[in-house]
């Protein structure tokens, strides 16, 4: 059985150990995280306000300063400033049992509730310990750690004649983690070779995990619990409450929530020891349903069928809310509570101008069918590249827009009369009249004229530089990649056949201007983005 070696006390909060071999590499951050983060924040409030609200008048806590409880109601076995000692062992049994199990850490001279403990007078203790991998260990072996929390002096072997249920809480949790290796299955398309390739490693292979963050805290409520009735979520989980004694004891909570994913280190042949950074610091009943309440939004998303996040979007939301300046990310969230609005406002006035314009004159057809054109390439990239649902629903709403846009731009004509090949029905397209007969068609053909003088040159020379050296899954993704790639970089190029028409005809009098104003704020709003959430 292996043996913690290294140990040493760490005098403040050391930061997270920097994960080699990282589960899975970074990815581009999303563009609707803060959209995460309202979300968050409203499922939190829901799961904290609401749905307990649903049990009041049935198990009501009340607060008990001298510790005993009313008849019929159970009280905390440990009282606020109860002494306790914490004890960590690693063991490859599910069921703790000191004969099987390696001590890692020891924190002595703790109370409940003390808030002003270590070093640094902020409740917390660190321990840092290098643990040595075993064969095992490295071919997918199973590691648990259990936690132990019990009076001064208590006995907290099971097995021992002085051992005392009620003066132990012991919590086992499995450490490592599986999961399926995923490797992307690009190559360069001309020369056959891939970066992506691991040693010994294939694609869904089962590969094991480990976390090097271990938060423990002890939650000091010291409210009383109505024995025989249901108690409120999240505590409901957590308190059993002996009817003989009329007591249960207190919560010992493995705070998982600020575990990043992107801190998971590979467990394998050439992983000689594996850190695990322990922390313990007492947690407060607010901050307890915070984070059981993110555990409950899964499993109501997973009952109502709604996607869940990615561990990558997950990850940036920790970090965001992690890395930024409380005020910042306050006033953050408040604008984008204002970017929800605009871009309502900014879809609201581009479909009533579409739907309520009689005339063309003024206004670039020809930029409209290219908007088509490139919303239609970034739903067939976002579909072959296995984006988030959310996203993609998102972006074929957008094509469905565009499509619309050209039926009232364009005169659409069906030919059941005289199909094509006979069984396909005849389409034919054909200009409006407001826009055929003015000046307006002949400027946007001479702006594209001019601006296909530009563009042709740099799509050649993007395809010619994609394909030599970026790596593909095929032909098909690299045309869609490569079209998508150049449309994010020259995109903005398409404004100026508009900007041409508006000079050629001296006014912008035809242009939506409600919609451009939304569209416009919401720019500055990402740009306010960029600066607070973390991109790669």
């Amino acid at each position: 059985m292996p043996v913690a070696t290294a140990v040493e006390p760490a005098a403040a909060a050391a930061p997270a150990v920097a994960a080699e071999g990282a589960a899975e590499g970074e990815q581009p951050a999303p563009q609707n995280t803060w959209k995460s983060m309202i979300w968050r924040f409203i499922s939190m409030y829901i799961m904290i306000s609401v749905i307990p609200s649903f049990f009041k008048g049935k198990s009501t806590p009340v607060v008990t300063p001298d510790g005993k409880a009313p008849p019929g109601q159970a009280s905390n076995m440990w009282q606020t400033g109860t002494p306790f000692e914490l004890y960590l062992y690693m063991s490859t049994e599910e069921t703790f049992s000191l004969l099987n199990s390696s001590l890692l850490c020891h924190f002595e001279g703790l109370k409940m509730g003390e808030w002003y403990d270590g070093e640094e007078k902020n409740g917390q203790r660190n321990f840092l310990a290098n643990i040595p991998t075993t064969v095992d260990l490295q071919n997918n072996g199973t590691m648990y750690l259990h936690i132990i929390s019990a009076r001064n002096d208590a006995q907290i072997n099971p097995l021992h004649p002085e051992y005392k249920k009620h003066d132990v809480v012991i919590v086992s949790r499995i450490w490592t983690r599986f999961k399926k290796l995923k490797i992307e299955s690009t190559t360069n398309l001309l020369t056959g070779e891939t970066k992506n390739k691991i040693e010994g490693a294939e694609d869904g292979e089962i590969i094991s995990y480990w976390h090097p963050n271990l938060t423990l805290s002890m939650l000091d409520d010291q409210r009383v619990w109505p024995a025989g009735q249901p108690i409120p979520p999240p505590f409901d989980k957590w308190i059993d409450i002996d009817m003989e004694l009329m007591q249960y004891k207190p919560i010992l909570y493995i705070n998982d929530y600020w575990e990043l994913n992107s801190d998971l280190i590979a467990i394998n042949d050439t992983v000689k020891e594996l850190p695990l950074n322990i922390i313990y610091s007492p947690i407060s009943v607010f901050y307890f349903q915070i984070y059981e309440a993110q555990k409950m939004q899964k499993q109501w998303n997973g009952m109502l069928g709604v996607a869940e996040a990615s561990d990558e979007e997950n990850d940036i939301v920790k970090r965001t809310m992690l890395e930024t300046n409380p005020y910042i990310l306050g006033v953050t969230i408040v604008v984008s509570l204002v970017h929800t609005v605009f871009e309502f406002l900014a879809f609201k006035n581009d479909i009533q101008f579409w739907k309520s314009r009689k005339s063309l004159e003024g206004l670039s057809i020809r930029s409209i069918m290219f908007n088509m054109f490139t919303q239609l390439i970034v739903v067939l990239y976002v579909l072959d590249n296995d984006t988030n649902t959310m996203v993609a629903i998102s972006v074929c709403i957008g094509l469905v827009i565009e499509g619309w846009k050209i039926t009232k731009v364009m005169d659409i004509s069906v030919d059941m009369a005289n199909p094509v090949l006979g069984i396909i029905p005849r389409v034919t397209i054909k200009d409006k009249s407001s826009y055929a007969e003015s000046p307006t068609k002949r400027y946007d053909k001479l702006a594209f004229k001019y601006l296909s003088w530009v563009l042709t040159p740099l799509l050649v020379v993007y395809a010619v530089y994609s394909i030599v050296y970026e790596e593909h899954k095929g032909w098909y993704s690299w045309t869609l990649s490569m079209c998508y790639g150049y449309l994010l970089m020259f995109g903005f190029i398409m404004m100026t056949p508009q900007l041409f028409i508006n000079y050629k005809m001296k006014s912008v009098a035809h242009l939506p201007w409600r919609m451009l104003t939304y569209k416009a704020l919401n720019t500055f709003i990402d740009d306010l983005f960029a600066f607070v959430i973390k991109m790669p």
